[in-house]
């Protein structure tokens, strides 16, 4: 089993600042991240729709303060690998963001469970939005 020491320490996040994620229909993506990353305390911050001439795509962009941490980016391709897991405080909110994601249409790809073939207190759930995106909430303490 991997050792869970980075555990206990005390991050203050990754150094990634933003990334762009593509999907295919933004408001379909919307209505499923949206209510599900709500219970993770992520919300929508800012709406770019595309403009008429064509210049940029629909961005939509999500974050837990005053800046997006990712955007839901309009395109044509979307990596079937793509698999995105969101922190959780708790075993509760993983609980929370699946029973959100699936009420607001996601499909199901593993309920909420302890993985410990990550380590002992991985808790974690999976669910699969419009696109095949993986989302993940999970919580790494008991």
């Amino acid at each position: 089993m991997p050792s869970t020491d980075y555990l206990r320490e005390n991050f203050q996040g990754s150094q990634i600042d933003h990334v762009n994620v593509t999907v295919t229909d933004v408001p379909a993506a919307i209505a499923v991240w949206e209510p599900a990353l709500a219970t993770l305390g992520i919300r929508k911050l800012l709406d770019f729709p595309a403009p008429a001439d064509g210049s940029r795509p629909h961005m939509t962009g999500f974050g837990s303060d005053r800046k997006p941490s990712f955007w839901l980016v309009a395109g044509d391709v979307v990596d079937p690998n793509l698999h995105i897991a969101f922190t959780a405080p708790s075993r509760e909110h993983v609980r929370r963001f699946h029973e959100a994601a699936l009420h607001a249409g996601a499909r199901n790809k593993l309920d909420p469970a302890v993985h410990t073939e990550y380590h002992e207190n991985y808790y974690g759930a999976f669910v699969l939005d419009p696109d095949g995106i993986n989302l993940e909430a999970v919580c790494h303490i008991e």
